[in-house]
C-alpha cells in the first residue's frame, strides 16, 4: 500500500517546464520539506526513456521520506518502476484498466474540468481529483480558466467522498480567493517551483489554507 496521504493540502509536481533535469532531486527534496504530501514527475514532451531515468531517481528519494510518488500520464511507466500511482488526464484512458496493470493497490488519480468530469472520476473509482485550471496558466496553454463557481459544488458533490486538489494558476495572491469559494487542498506549479525558498513557501501556502476567515 502506498503511503499515508489522506491529510494531504498541497500536492507537489516536479514539472519539466520549470526544472531543469540536473535540478530534479533537489526540487523534490525541497517539495517534501515544504510539507508536500504526494509528489509528482510531469514531464510533457519528453521522451519515455528519460522520463522513466527520471522518475527512478526520484521514487526512492519519495518513498524514503513516506510520500507518495505519481507518474503523470504515463501508466507502464508507473508498472515499471512500481511507484505509488499515476495520474491520467481526460484522454489518458480508463481509470480502471490503470488499475489492472498494477499488482498491488495504487493511487490512480484524474484531471478534470467540469463538475460532471468531477462526479464521473468518482463513479469510475479515481481516488482523487485534480479540479481546474481555476484562472489561465502556462502549464495549460490554451485553456481557459474555468473560475471558482463551482468548487463548493464539487466539493459537496465529490470532495466529501475523496480528496479534490484545486490546480491552475493558483498563486499567493489569489489563495485566500480560492479558499474562500471551497478549496482545502491545492496543487501550486509555476509559483512553487520558481520560489527563491521551495521549501518556506509550501509551508506558507498550507499556513494560509488553514488561515481563518
Amino acid at each position: 500500500m502506498p503511503p499515508d496521504w489522506s491529510h494531504t493540502q498541497l500536492y507537489g509536481i516536479v514539472d519539466l517546464g520549470y526544472v531543469a533535469s540536473d535540478n530534479l532531486t533537489q526540487v523534490t527534496r525541497d517539495l517534501i520539506a515544504g510539507d508536500a504530501g504526494l509528489i509528482q514527475l510531469r514531464a510533457k514532451g519528453h521522451s519515455k526513456e528519460e522520463i522513466l531515468t527520471w522518475a527512478r531517481v526520484l521514487l526512492p528519494i519519495c518513498r524514503e521520506a513516506g510520500v507518495p510518488f505519481i507518474v503523470n500520464d504515463h501508466v507502464d511507466i508507473a508498472v515499471a518502476i512500481d511507484s505509488d500511482g499515476v495520474h491520467l488526464g481526460q484522454v489518458d484512458g480508463s481509470l480502471q484498466v490503470a488499475r489492472e496493470q498494477f499488482k498491488s493497490p495504487k493511487i490512480i488519480g484524474r484531471s478534470t474540468h467540469s463538475p460532471e468530469q468531477a462526479k464521473a472520476a468518482l463513479a469510475e473509482g479515481a481516488d482523487y481529483i485534480g479540479f481546474g485550471p481555476l484562472f489561465p496558466t502556462p502549464t495549460k496553454k490554451g485553456r481557459p480558466g474555468i473560475g471558482l463557481e463551482n468548487i463548493a459544488g464539487v466539493m459537496a458533490e465529490v470532495g466529501l467522498q475523496i480528496p479534490v486538489f484545486c490546480i491552475g494558476g493558483i498563486k499567493h495572491d489569489n489563495l485566500a480567493l480560492v479558499r474562500a469559494n471551497g478549496a482545502q487542498r491545492v496543487v501550486v506549479v509555476s509559483e512553487l517551483l520558481q520560489a527563491n525558498d521551495i521549501a518556506q513557501t509550501g509551508k506558507k501556502i498550507i499556513a494560509a489554507l488553514n488561515a481563518s476567515s
